[in-house]
């Protein structure tokens, strides 16, 4: 039987660190039971501190690249998650039924000082990002049906 995976886009203003961190901590904490998309108001690059910050809690997102939401805009989400206000005012609505979410953080590619100094900001969105991930996870979860249960005979 094939399991049917809940899809979410993460947005934030460049796909460059937020949402690509958003990215790669549900893949890695939601038991592969979502299907995880990044997207960008505009397309820029994955931040180097980002894949950083990210390797110390053991999460790759080395590989993953920056896309425009307009690459997404005719797919279908469960769930689309804006990361900043810039985000939440210019994402268009996508195709279906979307429960839209809204959790504003701030934007880490702001940070001034040493390159300790900018990860302390990083990390502090990462682990930001991950709470509410966390959360997520224990409410949206408690509400995917049981495939067995759902069936009509």
């Amino acid at each position: 039987m094939t399991e049917i995976k809940k899809k979410v886009l993460f947005v934030c203003t460049g796909n460059s660190i937020r949402s690509q961190m958003a990215e790669g901590l549900l893949k890695a904490l939601g038991s592969g039971q979502w299907d995880v998309r990044s997207a960008g108001i505009i397309q820029s690059y994955v931040h180097p501190l980002a894949i950083r910050v990210m390797e110390e809690i053991r999460i790759d997102i080395s590989k993953q690249t920056s896309k425009s939401m307009d690459r997404f805009v005719n797919e279908k989400f469960d769930y689309v998650i804006t990361l900043c206000d810039h985000a939440a005012q210019f994402c268009p609505v996508f195709g279906g039924y979307a429960k839209r979410l809204h959790w504003p953080f701030e934007d880490p590619a702001g940070a001034t000082g040493t390159t300790e100094e900018r990860l302390f900001v990083f990390r502090r969105t990462r682990d930001g990002i991950k709470k509410k991930i966390e959360e997520f996870l224990r409410v949206e979860t408690s509400e995917i049906p049981d495939a067995i249960a759902s069936f009509k005979f």
